[in-house]
């Protein structure tokens, strides 16, 4: 039995998905800068027209602007270790690039995008911003009733996480495909069934000899 049928793949899908690849990279790409530039260009826009403390309603009571700097993570979480986040979104972005040569699907590269703007997004803030190179506040404005602060890359980073659970619930790999298990080898599958048959032999012989 051939290689292509235990990988699942043949020839003309394994072309299909290298043709396919430069456009999947391009619109990783595209959903990294998008959310990159859409997060520090709000935060630009609310640092030079806001003051820090100042809250602005734009929906009241639903959505206001409220200006603050967080040190912690995402969603004002762990503001006295603000040297680990730095670390933690660093790697997170060094990580992702790992994983494009894996890259077979318009979700993982949607997901993978979002997921890199938003962490670097929070990661210029913490290494160019006050109070240090590393220990920088990340610039946090957007406020909705009884929930934390937030800004673009915390909303870029949890719909990645979100897209992300659901693919993996639905069992559909970062190449694309459905994870499926591996068949059992035909071999195999003879040698348990003769075996099935010597031990139901077994018995019937014990059986009979206890009568």
């Amino acid at each position: 039995m051939s290689d292509e049928h235990y990988s699942g793949t043949t020839e003309p899908e394994r072309t299909t998905r290298r043709m396919q690849r430069p456009a999947l990279l391009w619109l990783f790409a595209g959903f990294a800068v998008f959310a990159y530039a859409f997060d520090q260009l709000t935060k630009l826009w609310v640092t030079g027209t806001m003051v820090e403390g100042e809250r602005i309603p734009v929906l009241p009571p639903l959505l206001h602007w409220y200006y603050i700097r967080n040190s912690g993570a995402a969603f004002s979480i762990g503001e006295n270790v603000t040297w680990v986040f730095t670390l933690v979104m660093a790697g997170v972005s060094v990580a992702i690039f790992f994983q494009l040569r894996k890259l077979g699907s318009v979700w993982w590269a949607l997901a993978l995008g979002l997921l890199l703007g938003g962490a670097l997004g929070n990661l210029t803030d913490r290494l160019f911003r006050e109070p240090a190179f590393g220990m920088g506040h990340v610039v946090d404005f957007i406020q909705l009733p009884n929930f934390a602060i937030f800004n673009i890359a915390d909303s870029a980073v949890v719909s990645a996480v979100t897209v992300i659970c659901l693919l993996t619930l639905r069992g559909i790999g970062l190449d694309g495909r459905k994870q499926q298990h591996a068949p059992k080898h035909e071999g195999s599958g003879r040698a348990d069934a003769e075996q099935d048959d010597a031990d139901r032999a077994e018995k019937d012989r014990g059986a009979s000899g206890d009568a």
